[in-house]
């Protein structure tokens, strides 16, 4: 962890940012951060995809800006969260790796997070859909048949409608404001991630119960005919319904952007497409061509249109800003045997990006990311800038003009004006991880690949992960796709990269990033 000496010390020298004055706040927006789950670089249509098509994205990008070289800050789903919502890196945090759905509370009340910029600002906070965060004091230690104490409301947010963490995790339940969405008493919940519940079917021995037969893993408790991570009983009422996920998200935004028309939100929505496993609506089964999981991208998309529509009708168009962005890259086959593997094609999920969910490679942490705030940000522009969700809490403080507490957000730094498409100033570096913890440095156009362990090569997954005991040097301008590992070639420009990624993390930031 980063001495609190360092915390602002090296803020503007790390980051390479220009500080932004503070913005009019009769001017504000409503902020609606629409956040998916698993999509890549090269899964929408305004990115190139031409096998599916997402004209809701499509037309907030054309009417905003569109950023091609935006990063989530990990290559899955908790750490990436963990550090958009406060500003740090998770790497520096232990117990940040991927949550099991019966996690504590990964990020502590006491932390600022981006919901606490707002509510502090007079926003009412809203947050909808995949948490992945933890929810009570301890680890395998909650009672889900009483309210979760600490909660999503303790990070700052006025209201929540979650799934505690994925959708192939159990429990398999809507938690609201801290309470289990339609629980029976009379039939209480019990999880767990150690051992199955006597007589309780399993989807490694009673495979003749399920309608998706699991690829790797994901052979546990049984729910809706889906076998998941970890194991649970009871709480039948209060079971979700795979296919009507969407739809209830939706339902559930919508809703607190009507309550809360009359004064400014933040609505953070999450959705749940297209992580495994992939149930699509009835309205969206069968339509893409190309399985459950383009047909999953069809529903994020109508997700997001009717966000808009509800804007629209409600009159909150012109002065809401709207921000779709993606936790990680794309994984094909992640746990169940749904085809899409093999109704593919010539889709690209990642692009023209190396690897993908879990791994240092681009297509692990490059991500779809639009902007979109008319009569603010200049529509049809595409930038190139190299920007990271880690910095949202700064640059939002800066559009809000708020003043940040002294310790928020010690990674983050205020790119407000390349956001809104004034500029196109890289980020002076960034620092990214994989499923594995191990790291690689963007800087100045090259990326450094930092020695780490783990396997090369995710067979179960198809993703090739950057992990190596060599050090990997690639040009990015010159490559993008990072086909040369030109690491022997650049013997200097290796030692800075090197030097520069071991000063971040010991928190000593001891080299310009101008230089």
């Amino acid at each position: 962890m980063i001495a609190d000496r360092y915390f602002f010390s090296s803020f503007l020298l790390m980051c390479g940012s220009v500080c932004v004055s503070a913005a009019d706040k009769s001017s504000t927006p409503n902020v609606v951060l629409i956040y998916a789950d698993d999509i890549g670089f090269g899964d929408l249509s305004c990115n190139g995809a031409s096998t599916v098509r997402t004209p809701n994205v499509e037309r907030l990008a054309r009417g905003g800006i569109n950023f091609t070289n935006a990063h989530s800050a990990a290559a899955t789903s908790t750490p990436s969260r963990y550090a958009m919502l406060t500003g740090e890196y998770a790497w520096r945090r232990n117990g940040t790796g991927i949550a099991d759905g019966d996690a504590g509370m990964i990020i502590r009340p006491d932390r600022f997070t981006l919901a606490d910029l707002f509510k502090n600002a007079g926003y009412a906070t809203g947050m909808v859909g995949k948490w992945h965060l933890g929810l009570g004091e301890k680890n395998g230690e909650q009672n889900w048949n009483e309210k979760l104490v600490p909660g999503i409301g303790d990070l700052g947010f006025d209201y929540s409608f979650a799934m505690a963490a994925t959708g192939d995790r159990v429990p398999c339940v809507f938690v609201e404001n801290g309470n289990v969405v339609n629980l029976d008493p009379a039939d209480p919940i019990e999880v767990s991630y150690q051992h199955n519940f006597p007589g309780e079917p399993t989807g490694r021995d009673n495979p003749e119960l399920l309608r998706m037969l699991p690829s790797h893993g994901h052979d546990m408790s049984i729910v809706n005919g889906i076998s998941r991570i970890g194991y649970m009983k009871g709480g039948k009422s209060a079971l979700w319904k795979d296919e009507e996920i969407a739809l209830t998200l939706v339902d559930k935004a919508v809703s607190f952007m009507e309550e809360q028309k009359d004064r400014p939100f933040f609505l953070y929505l999450a959705t749940q497409d297209a992580h495994v496993p992939r149930v699509p609506n009835e309205r969206f089964a069968g339509k893409s061509g190309m399985g459950p999981r383009g047909d999953c991208l069809l529903e994020f998309d109508w997700t997001v249109g009717e966000i808009m529509k509800a804007l629209e009708r409600l009159g909150l168009d012109e002065n809401t800003l709207i921000i779709v962005s993606s936790d990680n890259g794309p994984v094909v086959d992640d746990g169940y045997q749904d085809q899409a593997v093999e109704l593919l094609g010539g889709h690209k999920p990642g692009g023209i990006y190396r690897g993908g969910k879990y791994s240092l490679y681009e297509a692990g942490t490059r991500v779809p990311c639009v902007w979109n705030w008319k009569n603010h940000i200049a529509p049809g522009q595409v930038s190139d800038a190299l920007v990271c969700q880690i910095d949202w809490i700064a640059s939002l403080a800066a559009l809000l003009g708020e003043s940040l507490p002294e310790k928020a957000t010690p990674d983050g730094c205020n790119q407000l004006d390349t956001w809104l498409g004034k500029n196109r100033t890289d980020r002076g570096n960034l620092v990214l991880q994989n499923g594995a913890n191990n790291l690689t440095l963007i800087k100045d156009g090259w990326k450094y690949i930092r020695p780490g362990g783990g396997a090369a090569y995710i067979k179960e997954v198809g993703i090739e992960t950057g992990n190596s005991k060599n050090p990997q040097l690639y040009n990015l301008r010159k490559d993008p796709s990072e086909q040369y590992d030109v690491a022997s070639g650049h013997p200097e420009i290796l030692k800075e990269m090197q030097e520069s990624l071991e000063a971040i993390v010991d928190g000593r930031f001891g080299l310009s990033m101008e230089e």
